[in-house]
């Protein structure tokens, strides 16, 4: 007795599977294989994570933390157009700004740029600064730009939200903010304020030396145990919205 099979029906065409959505097939290319010895040359450079503020002495990138899961307060004794370059570079990385500032014309001009304050920027009077409400996901700074002595902010750092002051020169409040601050930035000062700050911040005599005598877009970054000085270089489209490196606004 013999018996016979069926044979089972094809199945469907490529181009059958194509057109009922079955998937995609992959690429048809050769494998890619690589000798073992050969596998350290896939490593990639990577670096600190935060805010690339310019390039330190050995032309490096000079990067800051400045998204943090724990306070973190910055001074910065120096110019505008570097605090608005920081600005910009923090929304860039997906942080919101939020600019107190007695001075709002001064800021119109990048809100406009960053879309009338809905795509990360935005700007309030002194004092008028609402809750940001900061996370890990939506992580803010706060840009303090009230003038020589700005009074004190009813929004301050906490958990992912940062805050940045920004004062022209050394004023009387200079050493108090100096003391709570984390991080601070002195740009070119006169010789008494070089001075002043070296007895304030416990700066080397070279570098009390190198104050009054700093280029436009040179800022001496200080921690508690690390100096850096940082040259920030503008991109085309900084110079286009805020033009030219420099200390005097």
């Amino acid at each position: 007795m013999t018996t016979t099979t069926t044979p089972a029906p094809a199945g469907p065409r490529l181009g059958e599977r194509l057109r009922t959505g079955f998937g995609l097939l992959g690429p048809r290319h050769p494998r890619h294989a690589l000798p073992a010895e050969q596998a350290d040359a896939l490593t990639l450079p990577i670096g600190d994570d935060g805010v690339v503020v310019g390039v330190n002495s050995e032309g490096q990138p000079a990067v800051l933390g400045v998204n943090r899961p724990t306070p973190y307060d910055m001074v910065l004794i120096g110019g505008l157009w570097t605090a608005q370059v920081m600005a910009l570079r923090s929304a860039a990385t997906g942080a919101r700004v939020a600019v107190e500032t007695g001075r709002p014309q001064a800021w119109m001009q990048m809100v406009h740029a960053m879309g009338g304050g809905q795509n990360g920027l935005s700007v309030y009077d002194v004092g008028r600064v609402p809750p940001q409400g900061a996370s890990a996901g939506t992580p803010v700074l706060v840009v303090r730009d009230c003038g020589m002595r700005p009074p004190r902010g009813r929004v301050v750092s906490g958990p992912w939200q940062s805050v940045l002051t920004l004062l022209p020169y050394l004023s009387p409040v200079a050493p108090r903010l100096l003391r709570q601050a984390r991080l601070a930035g002195i740009q070119r000062v006169s010789p008494d304020e070089a001075a002043e700050l070296g007895r304030t911040m416990g700066l080397s005599r070279t570098e009390v030396e190198s104050l009054p005598a700093l280029p436009d877009g040179v800022t001496l970054w200080c921690t508690d145990r690390d100096r850096q000085y940082v040259l920030t270089q503008p991109t085309d489209a900084e110079i286009g919205l805020l033009g030219t490196p420099r200390r005097m606004d």
